[in-house]
């Protein structure tokens, strides 16, 4: 009876504990389907079955992902590959604990029918936000001499016909210029993944000093978020419905069929066009490649390592 009586005060004792854990995740932009594995996580109790207690908070224009993470606001946060190397040559340590996109979404879109390629000396619109580093690149290396114009996170300028090309995000931009009755042939659109710049983006980064002190956290953590992300693309009409409810809670101006059309494009992305599979890893390949394309355009000072970057 004791012997019973004290495995119950354990298993109570350890439940206590896995409970107590509370992790705040803030992704580097606002709600939308690009997010949507973590929502359903949330949403479906998966980070609650590993003994997490998961605060899902957005960025403000004051408090960015970055900023939070580095004030110890938040806990983990998303980035591009490219983005976490620029982080981390200036200093800021970070490691990845689960891989996402295994594929680019990036793209140069160009009005009136023009290929973006032959457009020399064009007037291109880039994010105020970031997540230019590979496009900059290209353009650098291939001696496309872009006039770089920074936009904001819409695609005013490029309707108004300010600006001859934009980048865009395949599974968000590129699909509201669509809905906006601008038609697009192939030439109009350049794929940076289809050019071999086939280059990761999204994964999910902590700080260094945070992973090595919550090492059992950060692994509950990355499994749950994956098993979101599985069960996301088994359900994607129930997912669907899930990330409405976070847009409308964070009053996002979008609808149901842009939402639908980037969850399917996000969902597509993570799957390696070599193995066909979702792989959840970052690959040694394509962070070297980041890596040769950032020094050459001196993004960066020096080699992020694929070993320095994984959470070991």
């Amino acid at each position: 009876m004791r012997k019973t009586l004290f495995l119950l005060a354990c298993i109570v004792m350890i439940g206590g504990a896995r409970a107590q854990d509370t992790l705040v995740f803030t992704p580097q932009w606002l709600a939308q389907a690009q997010f949507a594995g973590y929502y359903v996580a949330e949403e479906m109790g998966f980070y609650r079955e590993q003994g997490i207690n998961v605060r899902i908070v957005h960025p403000s224009v004051s408090q960015t992902a970055m900023k939070r993470l580095q004030s110890n606001k938040s806990h983990a946060t998303t980035l591009q590959l490219a983005q976490a190397l620029e982080i981390i040559d200036n200093g800021i340590h970070l490691v990845n604990i689960l891989q996402t996109s295994m594929n680019n979404a990036l793209v140069i879109v160009s009005r009136r029918g023009k290929d973006p390629l032959t457009q020399k000396g064009a007037k291109v619109g880039m994010w105020n936000a970031g997540f230019s580093q590979i496009a900059m690149c290209m353009a650098q290396k291939e001696g496309y001499n872009y006039e770089w114009i920074r936009i904001a996170d819409n695609i005013n300028l490029f309707i108004a016909g300010a600006i001859d090309a934009t980048l865009a995000m395949s599974y968000n931009e590129y699909y509201q210029i669509l809905q906006a009755g601008i038609k697009l042939g192939k030439k109009d659109v350049y794929r940076f993944c289809d050019h071999g710049y086939n280059i990761q983006e999204d994964g999910l980064y902590m700080t260094k000093e945070y992973y090595e002190s919550h090492r059992e956290v950060a692994r509950r953590f990355a499994a749950a978020s994956r098993k979101g992300w599985e069960w996301a693309a088994k359900h994607p009409d129930r997912t669907l419905d899930i990330v409405m409810r976070y847009v409308q809670k964070y009053h996002v101006a979008t609808n149901r069929v842009l939402q639908k059309l980037m969850l399917d494009e996000v969902l597509r992305l993570q799957v390696d066009r070599e193995s066909k599979k979702r792989e959840f890893r970052l690959r040694p390949d394509m962070v070297k490649q980041a890596n040769t394309l950032m020094l050459e355009n001196k993004m960066i000072k020096r080699e992020i390592s694929y070993q320095e970057l994984i959470a070991k």
